[in-house]
């Protein structure tokens, strides 16, 4: 049960990582968008850590 739930939670922090990059590679990011998947990608990070 954990390793999937780490997996998931893997999946979704690289996936946050991807929205970030593509996110600030655009001529006009939105930087309120690229702050909220940067503190969801760091919940993720701090909930991996304690698994």
């Amino acid at each position: 049960m954990e390793s999937s739930h780490f997996s998931a939670l893997q999946l979704k922090h690289a996936g946050l990582e991807r929205q970030i990059a593509e996110e600030l590679t655009r001529p006009a990011p939105d930087l309120s968008m690229v702050r909220s998947l940067k503190k969801r990608k760091l919940r993720i990070k701090e909930e991996l850590s304690h698994i």
